[in-house]
């Protein structure tokens, strides 16, 4: 009985708090809605799962940008792999060359136009980080961080919290994740919004081949010429071209799939569990949570309807038979494939079946990855350490 009493005591039992209750059932949530739904699981199972793993009480499994231990300590698991791949910022670039050795820049390459659409699906960032700022009185620091959430890309959320607002990490990586997994249902209600069935029932033209000589240029070229403006998106946007050169020279198969597969799926593991470590009850628990939860969300409106009201505006300009459907614009996210096969679905059942833009639309979703990434470069200029 006397080593049952001290197991007890020992134990976490006597010192969980309701907090730490709460978040593992906030965990459980991201859990099953990964499960269930099919919400972004290969993000949403490891941040949950982490998150469970962070309210334990006693078991040294949370992480904190804010832990500094003594010479010689002992540092928790999770802690170590925060210091060593986010802290570091080594994980979301190295995310990034993965997603570029699966994407394919032809729909892009085919209509440059559609690049337009990808820089205007950013408009929610600016507006959300402005709110953030203005309304809700966040720093200008933690504005930029919350903003980016309307990229809809985790990586570049992550990558630009931890360097910005690494306190908020836990709160913007979950609202991102969640406004990607929920693409499906905001997107839509949007375009049928903003759009009419005519604009709906535009055709969009089959793509035209694209040369081997441009596709592989591109990542090239653009990594020069955008790295050279703005050299704070050059972790990011220099792996994502990297691991597009792999994809597309042709002689680098292996390369390529260690990239697209193996590497990245390692990666997203501990850059889940990781993030998921840091959603403690003491940092997630509090009205600033909910304050990015909402702001997230109009980032992601503003993202979606900033491509559609831009592409309406395009074709006021280009000629009869040029003219772009305006629901491309809200592939223009950097959810990639999600909002291009929602754009495609939407379009596909708005006119019967008889507009199928998927592979038109996969030209601005690509454009958002690389938005996206200058976006956050843009931010570093602005507010980023001297």
């Amino acid at each position: 009985m006397d080593i049952l009493k001290l197991l007890l005591s020992q134990s976490g039992f006597p010192t969980m708090a309701w907090g730490n209750v709460i978040m593992i059932v906030i965990g459980g949530v991201l859990i099953y809605l990964a499960i269930r739904k099919n919400y972004e699981p290969l993000l949403l199972v490891p941040i949950g799962f982490g998150a469970i793993l962070a309210n334990l009480p006693l078991a040294d499994l949370a992480s904190s940008s804010g832990f500094h231990p003594e010479h010689g300590s002992h540092v928790p698991l999770l802690q170590l792999i925060y210091n060593a791949g986010i802290k570091t910022e080594l994980l979301p670039p190295v995310i990034f060359m993965g997603v570029g050795a699966l994407t394919d820049f032809r729909p892009l390459l085919a209509r440059p136009v559609v690049f337009l659409l990808g820089a205007a699906a950013q408009l929610g960032i600016f507006i959300a980080a402005l709110g953030a700022n203005k309304l809700f009185g966040f720093t200008t620091h933690e504005a930029a961080a919350i903003g980016i959430i309307g990229g809809a890309d985790g990586p570049t959320s992550i990558f630009l919290t931890q360097k910005l607002a690494p306190h908020l990490l836990g709160a913007v990586a979950v609202s991102a994740y969640s406004y990607m997994s929920l693409v499906p249902v905001i997107q839509p209600p949007i375009m049928r919004l903003l759009t009419s069935p005519a604009e709906r029932a535009i055709p969009m033209p089959p793509m035209i081949p694209v040369s081997r000589v441009a596709v592989i240029l591109f990542p090239i070229v653009t990594g020069v010429l955008t790295i050279l403006f703005i050299p704070s998106c050059g972790p990011l946007l220099g792996m994502l071209l990297f691991g597009n050169l792999l994809r597309e020279s042709g002689v680098t198969e292996r390369l390529s799939s260690t990239a697209g597969g193996p590497l990245i799926n390692i990666v997203t593991i501990f850059l889940g569990l990781t993030v998921g470590s840091t959603m403690s009850s003491q940092s997630f628990l509090q009205a600033q949570t909910l304050y990015i939860l909402a702001l997230g969300a109009v980032a992601f409106c503003f993202s979606t309807a900033g491509g559609i009201l831009f592409a309406k505006l395009l074709n006021l300009i280009l000629p009869d038979g040029r003219k772009i459907n305006p629901c491309l614009g809200a592939a223009g996210v950097s959810a990639v494939p999600m909002s291009a096969r929602v754009v495609q679905k939407f379009v596909s059942e708005q006119t019967n079946g008889k507009v199928n833009p998927l592979m038109a639309a996969m030209g601005p979703n690509v454009a958002g990855v690389i938005g996206s990434a200058v976006a956050a470069g843009v931010f570093l200029v602005l507010f980023g350490p001297r």
